[in-house]
């Protein structure tokens, strides 16, 4: 019989308290957005000491975001760091979100560090790179995206051999290929309206916050590109 392996959510940290008393945690954001069941997915919290999945036990790995930051060398990041760069080695299908983007890209070799542009927080209009559509994963991306963002550390540089797909005003690394089964994103493919406003919250007041969310639809193609790393870029594994 082919059936699919499970898909690991590894969670990087936990959200502040004001967030996930309103909206939940990292793991959840990916499991609605992508309308999982129980039997799709595993989540794995290497913060927590939890050890990183084998990789014959999975099929394919979602770096979640978080309130650290990849400069501080926590052990649990340095740790992951280090099963990233074997998962890429041994071809596991891996998406880095946000802190995960740039965990990806450090560990293979590029350098992280402060946006000297300043925060993105909100909802921000990207353009991709013409390569991006020869990209089999990124077909439906439209020359120009609206996605949700939060972070303050970006990708400074990429890691040699990468190929840099979209980006920003503020951020030239949007999206970054460094294989065949290996992409990351440092939008939030997962957000809503509803967890980006409970982030802004946590740490602006309601005149910022307002200014940050236009009324607006919800970004369409970030979602698009999670369903397709789930259905088209993550393979089956047979059992017996």
């Amino acid at each position: 019989m082919t059936v699919r392996l499970p898909l690991a959510i590894i969670q990087l940290e936990k959200p502040p308290q004001a967030v996930s008393g309103v909206v939940g945690e990292q793991n959840q954001w990916f499991v609605e957005a992508l309308n999982l069941s129980e039997d799709d997915y595993i989540v794995v919290r290497p913060d927590l000491g939890e050890d990183l999945p084998e990789l014959t036990t999975i099929s394919a790995a979602i770096l979640s975001g978080s309130w650290a930051m990849v400069t501080d060398h926590a052990d649990w990041s340095e740790r992951t760091a280090a099963w990233v760069r074997h998962a890429v080695a041994e071809r596991l299908p891996l998406l880095g979100v946000c802190y995960g983007h740039q965990l990806m890209s450090y560990a293979l070799g590029g350098q992280v560090g402060d946006n000297p542009n300043g925060w993105e927080r909100g909802l921000y209009s990207l353009e991709a790179r013409s390569e991006s559509h020869h990209d089999p994963l990124l077909a439906s991306l439209p020359s120009r995206f609206s996605a949700w963002l939060s972070h303050r550390q970006s990708v400074l540089t990429p890691p040699p051999g990468a190929q840099v797909l979209a980006a920003s005003a503020q951020d030239g690394c949007q999206i970054i290929r460094y294989s065949a089964q290996a992409l990351s994103v440092q939008f939030h493919p997962e957000f809503t309206a509803a967890i980006m406003t409970a982030c802004l919250k946590n740490s602006l007041n309601d005149a910022e916050v307002a200014r940050l969310m236009p009324v607006s639809p919800e970004p369409e193609w970030p979602r698009q590109l999670l369903r397709d790393f789930w259905q088209q870029g993550v393979p089956l594994a047979k059992r017996a």
